[in-house]
């Protein structure tokens, strides 16, 4: 890919904030910052984490022109000391994430900045934008193709997203929740994955009929012969159309390797059983009906439950805008600050009246508990950096704000998998992201272990994210001390 030059990318108090913390000879002081969400998407049960690889380019190319000090310059808000060292600024913190594909959920880390106060501020406006963007449109993309019940899913928004980088990056987030290709060719090159598309109806209208534009078409693409089959008269027209073709084909020795037809308008379940009915009785059982129209995971579980016959989805606008949940909602907070003197991290709180928006302090990390039996997830474990657990012993889990719901997990009855991974090492990336198709694969193996009533779509069970006990008198002592003055 080519480097992208984002580093005024940003909120301008972040620039602000730096400024200060520059001239009051506090920018060494390291800091640690959480980036989480406080709420699944859609209302569903989880979220998938996206963004890493594009995180780690930003992170990778940050740097200050001269074009971009003079613009800064130019407002009137900077100060020349401030802007030469802007000049020679490059991020040397550390970087801990969830991996891309991985399955998230509410007020765990994402992404743990340990860094200079400024270094970490700055980088607060771009990561979020990256992170929130492709962590909601792969969230929407898997509950699209949870809907299809193993159907191939095809993203094809690009024309309905908001901007290029919009289309582009969301095509890539769809494809690691399950997506089987895309329609966006420049995504297909930049991530090497699989596009796809059929015609338009601009195709057939410009044949002096219908069996001519398919006869053409079949003669270009024999082995992609998917034909849009509601230009005129779906029933009466398309369809025939098109069993005349693949009839054409087969009777010269074409090999109908990937072949059938697209439904783009009208009733979708009515019209699939028809189309279905017509195929099979002209000896193509196993033609393709593909299916487009504003879908969505609601309208695909509709059809499905009507009994359509598509078995393969063209998912535009409202997956690559998340239309029905528009924003992720991530934050990035304050969680400790170094003691200079003694280098370890003081806590820091952030207070709310809602309980929701209080934040968790220290230095942490999550462990994820899954079933041994099973494989299924448990839960998240949010704990200090420093605790250590074995799944020989029994484990105790209590939700952080009603404390009174409790689990115990015998010993040798779970297993524990640490969440976060180093990313940066004293600013070097010291991660390979993997490809999109191998984050593709994960992903899926992740969605496995989630249980099916939290992947349903209406009302899905809550996987709980719950506080070490440590951690939790951390959280509460800070709490009275606020509370009390101490």
């Amino acid at each position: 890919m080519n480097e992208r030059n984002l580093t005024l990318l940003t909120d301008l108090y972040e620039l602000t904030m730096m400024q200060g913390y520059f001239k009051e000879e506090n920018a060494n002081e390291t800091v640690i910052f959480d980036a989480f969400y406080r709420t699944n998407p859609d209302g569903n049960g989880y979220a998938v984490c996206a963004g890493l690889e594009q995180v780690i380019e930003y992170i990778e190319n940050l740097h200050f022109t001269q074009a971009d000090t003079d613009y800064l310059r130019s407002t009137g808000m900077f100060q020349e000391d401030f802007l030469d060292y802007l000049l020679h600024f490059k991020f040397s913190g550390d970087i801990y994430a969830i991996p891309e594909g991985t399955v998230v959920f509410p007020r765990e880390p994402l992404v743990k900045v340990i860094a200079p106060i400024m270094e970490a501020q700055l980088i607060e406006t771009a990561l979020l934008n990256i992170i929130n963007h492709q962590s909601l449109i792969a969230t929407k993309a898997a509950r699209v193709v949870y809907a299809a019940e193993g159907d191939g899913v095809m993203e094809f928004g690009l024309r309905r997203a908001q901007g290029p980088d919009a289309g582009i990056y969301g095509a890539r987030a769809a494809m690691i929740a399950g997506c089987v290709g895309t329609s966006n060719v420049l995504a297909g090159q930049m991530f090497d994955v699989p596009v796809k598309g059929t015609h338009a109806h601009s195709w057939i209208m410009s044949f002096p009929d219908e069996l001519t534009a398919f006869r053409t078409y079949a003669r270009m693409y024999p082995n992609a012969c998917i034909l849009l089959v509601d230009t005129y008269d779906t029933l009466k027209s398309g369809i025939p159309n098109a069993i005349q073709v693949f009839t054409e084909m087969r009777e010269a020795g074409i090999p109908l390797t990937f072949y059938g037809i697209r439904l783009d308008s009208g009733d979708l379940a009515y019209l699939s059983k028809k189309a279905k009915r017509m195929l099979d009785q002209a000896g193509f059982p196993d033609a393709v009906i593909s299916a487009s129209n504003d879908l969505d995971e609601h309208l695909i579980a509709s059809l499905k439950l009507q009994g359509a016959t598509i078995n393969s989805w063209g998912v535009g606008t409202n997956l690559i805008t998340s239309k029905d949940s528009p924003s992720f909602g991530g934050v990035y907070k304050l969680a400790a600050i170094r003691d200079k003197e003694s280098g370890t991290f003081i806590p820091k709180i952030k207070l709310s009246e809602n309980a929701e928006k209080i934040t968790n302090p220290g230095d942490k990390t999550i462990y994820r508990i899954y079933e041994k039996d099973t494989g299924k997830i448990v839960a998240d474990l949010i704990c200090l950096t420093h605790e250590t657990f074995d799944s020989h012993n029994s484990l105790l889990l209590f939700d952080p704000i009603e404390t009174w719901k409790k689990t115990l997990l015998a010993p040798d009855t779970y297993e524990l998998r640490e969440l976060l991974v180093p990313v940066f090492k004293n600013g070097t990336c010291v991660y390979h992201s993997p490809k999109v198709m191998d984050i593709r694969a994960y992903c899926q193996k992740e969605l496995d272990t989630l249980w099916e009533e939290s992947r349903r779509l209406v009302n899905p069970h809550e996987v709980h994210v719950d506080l070490s006990n440590e951690l939790w008198h951390m959280k509460n002592q800070l709490l009275d001390s606020y509370h009390y003055g101490g």
